[in-house]
Parts: C-alpha cells; structure tokens; sequence
C-alpha cells in the first residue's frame, strides 16, 4: 500500500519540531545554569524570561483574555504556577547549587514519577506494573546523585531540582486539563510572572542589573534563549510535534534534551562529565523512555466496554 500523500512531509515536519525541542529545552538548562556566570540576577533573567514572550505574543493577547474567562481558576492556578515564576525561581535556585547536566537530567526525568504519584492522588489513576518498574529506574537514578555528592550544596541542589520537577508536573497535568491553546496558555502563565518579577525590579526594591546597567550581551542572550526560545518557540514546537507525531513519540524523543545538555555543558560551561552524572543520565533516560513506551501501548481488556461508558479521569499520557 503506498503511503498517503503528504505523510513524509508531515513526518519531516514533526521531527523538525521535536528536534528543535529538544535543542530549546538544553538551552534551557544550560541558561539557568549560566545566570552566575552573567551580570543578571535570577529575579532579571525571570522578568526577561516572561516578558518577552508578552511582547511577542502582543497579537495575540485580546483573544488569550476572551478564552482565559471559561478557565477553571484551579488550572489556571496550576499553569501560573508550575510553569510560571516559582518554577523559574526553584530551577534557578537549583541549578545555581549543582549543574548544568542535572539541571536537564533531574527536572525533566522525574516528571513521570511526579505525574503518576499526583494522578493516583487527584483521580485515583494507576500506573501499569510495568511502569512502576520504569519509575524505580528514575528514583535509582536520582539516589546515584545523592550518594555521589560531594558537598551538601550539591545535596540540597538535587532536592531543589526535585522541587522543581514536581512543580512542572502541576504544569504538566494543568496542560492535559486546559481547554486554552497553546499561545493562550503562553500568554497566560507569563502574565502574572511577568509583573510579579517586573514590579520589585522597577522600583527599586530588589538588587537588579537591569536597572544598575547590564552587559548588553546577557541581556540580549537570556532574551533569545529564556524569552524567544523556551518561552515562545518551545511551547509551539512542542505542541506541533504532539500534533503530527503523537504523545508517546514526541514525549520518547524528548528524553534526548538531558543528553543534549551533558554534551554540551561539558565544553561550553567546562562541565565535567563524571561516571555518577552518566550514570544518573542512563538510568533516568532509560527509565523515561520505557515509561513512555509503555504507556503508548493499548491497555488490554477482557471485554470491550459499554459504548456509553465515559471514565472522567484522565490516563496517564507520557512525559518528558
């Protein structure tokens, strides 16, 4: 049977996508890891971080305040939250304690374990057996890390980082909940972030670059990567790829942005590559990759269920 027309283009289109996730969210990473080494503070970058795409997005913005108004405010909450100004913080908190590489590795990684945990909590979803399994790998692979420290910094560093993956994972699930799109959901969660991270830089009442006069050049960098990169170009990228590939492989490739970031902190941020962080990466990946590959497989069932039957809760889709 020949392929239908347009399906490699659509293909190539998806991949393009994800790949160009999987760089932006390395870049990610790698940025809040490189905030001590610039001019800016972390309460800067955040205001860079949030603004922007504000600016960006300005078209956009009329139709983002029609939709937000048939939100439930506890997803809105969640999004505001778990993707917005508390995360930020709690990633660059971090990562300031730690690296680069388990900023990649530890944030992302633990997502399912933190999913699955919240899921069973609010709706009572399981995870299969075999996911339990795939989740043991993640916990293994964070407790090589601790064991491995060698300060207490770097200890409290991996607990943030743990802190922060569990944020995200409220993101997470507000994003399977929202009936927002993804510019509007953009929109959103900047907003308030945005101002909450602008007002104390404006008058004066925190220490900030930005006011004290910035290298043009971390100004300008933490725009690109934090502002038009992660905070624009990743959630549509993002989005496209789950679109034209599908949840389980978009999810699966995404996994790859932890070794991305390994490769590159190494040479760029003079990271060294230690036998404890590659191995924390394996069993992380591993474990990501099989969760999602598992959970991309049909469930079996003894009997087809009764066409009107509906379960309100929701599944639990792969994470990145």
């Amino acid at each position: 049977m020949s392929r239908p027309t347009g399906a490699a283009p659509a293909l190539a289109v998806g991949l393009t996508a994800m790949a160009a996730t999987v760089v932006l969210w390395a870049g990610f990473a790698l940025s809040i890891r490189g905030i001590g080494a610039s001019d800016l503070t972390a309460l800067d970058t955040a205001f860079l971080r949030f603004l922007t795409p504000l600016v960006v997005l300005a078209p956009w913005i009329p139709r983002a305040l029609r939709r937000v108004r048939h939100e439930r405010g506890g997803v809105l909450a969640a999004l505001c939250v778990g993707a917005g100004l508390p995360y930020f913080l709690i990633a660059a908190w971090g990562g300031s304690l730690t690296s680069a590489a388990l900023v990649g590795i530890v944030i992302p990684g633990t997502v399912p374990l933190f999913v699955t945990v919240l899921a069973f909590g609010l709706w009572r979803t399981r995870a299969r057996p075999a996911q339990l399994g795939a989740l043991v790998l993640i916990v293994l692979g964070v407790a090589v890390t601790v064991v491995a420290a060698v300060s207490p910094d770097q200890v409290t560093g991996v607990a943030v980082l743990l802190c922060a993956g569990l944020v995200w994972s409220v993101y997470t699930l507000a994003l399977r909940e929202t009936t927002l799109d993804p510019v509007s959901a953009a929109i959103v969660l900047c907003a308030p972030s945005a101002l909450l991270s602008g007002v104390p830089i404006l008058l004066r009442l925190v220490p900030s670059s930005l006011t004290d006069g910035a290298a043009t050049r971390d100004v300008l960098t933490f725009v690109a990567v934090q502002g038009i990169g992660v905070g624009v170009l990743a959630a549509l990228c993002y989005a496209t790829a789950i679109r034209v590939l599908g949840g389980p492989v978009a999810a699966t490739l995404g996994a790859l942005s932890p070794v991305l970031t390994l490769v590159v902190a190494a040479p760029l941020l003079g990271e060294p590559v230690t036998v404890a962080t590659t191995a924390t990466l394996l069993l992380v990946l591993t474990g990501v990759v099989t969760f999602n590959l598992l959970a991309a497989r049909p469930a079996r069932r003894s009997a087809p269920p009764p066409a009107e039957t509906v379960d309100p809760s929701p599944e639990l889709e792969p994470s990145c």
